[in-house]
C-alpha cells in the first residue's frame, strides 16, 4: 500500500487537529504571546515544529519499536516529562509583568532549542509521533513515506501553533494590568498541570 489522496487527505485533518486543540505547547504559546509577543516568540513555534518533525522521524525509523520492546523507557519518559512540565507550569505562575514593551531583561521567551528539546518529554507529542506512523504510514517504501509524514506534520504544524501564539499577542493590550497578567499566567499554569491529566492516568 501506497499514498492515496484519501490517506493523506486523512493524514493532513488528523495532524491538524491534533496540532490545534490545546496541549502543553499551545498553552506555553499561548502565555509565550502574551508576555513577549509575536516576533519573540517565533523561534518557540519553529521549535515546537521542528523538533516534533525530527521525533516522527526517530519513532518512524526505529524509536517507537525501543518502546515496545522495554515499556518502562517510555513509562520513565513521560514521567520525567510530566515533571518538567510542572516546572513550566511553575515559571508561567509566577512570571512577572511585562514592560511597556514587552522586553523585560530578566524575562525570555523559550528558545529555539529548548523548545525543539521540549517535544522529546512532551507526553502529547509522543502520542502524535506514534499515531501518525502507526496509523498512516504505509509499508510500501517506508523510509520515503515517513519523511513525507514527518515533512507533512511540520508543514501543518507551524501554522496551527502560530495561532495560539497570534492570540496570546492579542491579548497583550488586555493583559497591561499587572493583576490581570498574574490572573492569566496562573490560569496558563492551571492548564498546563491540567493538560498532563489524560496521557497520564
Amino acid at each position: 500500500m501506497s499514498f492515496t489522496l484519501d490517506l493523506l487527505a486523512a493524514f493532513t485533518l488528523f495532524a491538524f487537529v491534533s496540532s490545534i486543540t490545546p496541549g502543553p505547547n499551545n498553552t506555553m504559546l499561548l502565555a509565550s504571546g502574551v508576555n513577549f509577543g509575536f516576533r519573540r516568540s517565533v523561534p518557540h513555534a519553529l521549535g515546537v515544529s521542528i523538533g516534533f518533525m525530527l521525533m516522527v522521524l526517530a519513532v518512524g525509523l526505529g524509536l517507537g519499536a525501543v518502546f515496545k520492546a522495554v515499556p518502562m523507557a517510555y513509562t520513565v519518559l513521560r514521567w520525567t516529562g510530566a515533571a518538567y512540565l510542572l516546572y513550566l507550569a511553575y515559571k508561567i505562575a509566577t512570571s512577572g509583568p511585562m514592560s511597556a514593551h514587552g522586553a523585560d531583561g530578566e524575562r525570555r521567551p523559550m528558545s529555539f532549542l529548548a523548545a525543539a528539546a521540549f517535544q522529546w518529554v512532551n507526553p502529547k507529542a509522543w502520542v502524535m509521533a506514534i499515531g501518525a506512523i502507526t496509523t498512516y504510514t504505509p509499508a510500501d517504501g517506508y523510509f520515503a513515506n515517513v519523511c513525507v509524514i514527518a515533512v507533512l506534520f511540520a508543514v501543518v504544524n507551524l501554522p496551527s501553533v502560530c495561532v495560539w501564539v497570534g492570540c496570546g499577542t492579542a491579548l497583550r493590550s488586555v493583559l497591561q494590568d499587572r493583576r490581570w497578567l498574574m490572573l492569566f499566567n496562573g490560569l496558563m499554569a492551571i492548564l498546563l498541570v491540567a493538560s498532563l491529566y489524560p496521557m497520564l492516568r
